[in-house]
Parts: structure tokens; C-alpha cells; sequence
């Protein structure tokens, strides 16, 4: 990913967003590449840490995986007494 001084002036939080998912963002200035960030190795992934905080993260993984309108009618099906 690509970004200039002032994208990372202003959008800092996404920079290092892209880095937590394993990116490396170039930094220019007046169109010469002037700095790297890349992903820390010293800190456990950002998902890992998810998993560990919150017991009911990725409580649908192993699931068959259906399409959204599939879920929305299995959800409404029973709804009305025929």
C-alpha cells in the first residue's frame, strides 16, 4: 500500500490498521518514497487477541456457510402459524 505524509498526517488509525493485517504501507513525500511501516513481529496477531478477550468470537466458524438471504428465510420460516 501507498500513502503520502499527508495521508498519514490524517488517517493514521487506517495505516496501522493495514499493518495489523500484515501489509506494508510506503510513506512518500512529494513523490519520493521517504519511509516503510511494516508489521511489528514483538505482538500477537490481531485476531489471536480477539479470540482471547471474547470467548464468543468466531462463534460461527466450522458452520455451513449459507448465502445472507438463505439465513434471513431459515430465520423467518417459522414465523407464521400457517
Amino acid at each position: 500500500m501507498e500513502a503520502t505524509t499527508k495521508d498519514l498526517r490524517l488517517h493514521t488509525r487506517e495505516l496501522l490498521a493495514a499493518t495489523d493485517r500484515g501489509e506494508e504501507v510506503v510513506i512518500s513525500y512529494r513523490g519520493q518514497v521517504r519511509a516503510r511501516l511494516v508489521p511489528c513481529n514483538e505482538h500477537a496477531p490481531r485476531t489471536s487477541r480477539l479470540e482471547e478477550r471474547n470467548p464468543l468470537f468466531g462463534l460461527w466458524r466450522g458452520r455451513d456457510q449459507q448465502t445472507v438471504d438463505e439465513q434471513v428465510r431459515s430465520l423467518r420460516k417459522g414465523r407464521y402459524a400457517p
